[in-house]
């Protein structure tokens, strides 16, 4: 079971010393708190006490599969893209720096250097669309079939990605290497 212990304090602007000293525990019983071992009885009412709260605040109930909420939130940001140019990039990066935990951070990063990629590539076909289109003597306006492409390979990536997260916590469709 995880504790917030860690969090707690750095909340309250404590050092591991501090805190061994305030919950008159050992310093390396609050290290092997925080690096995970179980909080009860004693234990968890003085350093309950020590950090102003209540002792069921201390221990995190939450599972895994409720940890990747934020990365869910990441991806879904980036439908604001399809309204707004580059907003499949902007909104998902503000929410990624924003986020803590290094789980979603990590999945966050991921998320906007696929969406840079689409981005860069749309910005691309935009550009040189009215080129081949005259090149080629095509009377049909070639952007918005090049528009119209890279919209639903976003709308693929984002639901594919959101199965994905939903199903194994992990994402679809994701770089080896992300450049962020």
């Amino acid at each position: 079971m995880i504790n917030n212990v860690k969090t707690l304090r750095e909340a309250k602007n404590m050092t591991q010393m501090e805190l061994a000293q305030k919950s008159g525990l050992s310093l390396r019983t609050v290290q092997r708190i925080e690096a995970g071992s179980i909080l009860k009885g004693f234990t968890l009412k003085a350093i309950a006490e020590s950090l102003e709260t209540q002792p069921e605040n201390l221990i995190d109930t939450t599972d895994d599969n409720n940890k990747i909420d934020r990365a869910k939130l990441i991806n879904l940001s980036a439908l604001f893209g399809l309204v707004f140019p580059y907003g499949n990039v902007i909104l998902p990066l503000i929410l990624t720096y924003k986020t803590k935990d290094e789980k979603n951070k990590e999945l966050g990063k991921n998320i906007v250097s696929i969406h840079i990629i689409l981005s860069v590539i749309a910005s691309i076909l935009m550009i040189v669309s009215p080129f081949l289109q005259k090149a080629f003597s095509i009377r049909f306006p070639l952007f918005l079939v090049f528009l119209i492409a890279i919209i639903g390979i976003k709308l693929i990536v984002i639901l594919k990605n959101g199965i994905s997260l939903n199903e194994k916590n992990d994402l679809y469709f994701k770089l080896k290497t992300s450049f962020l």
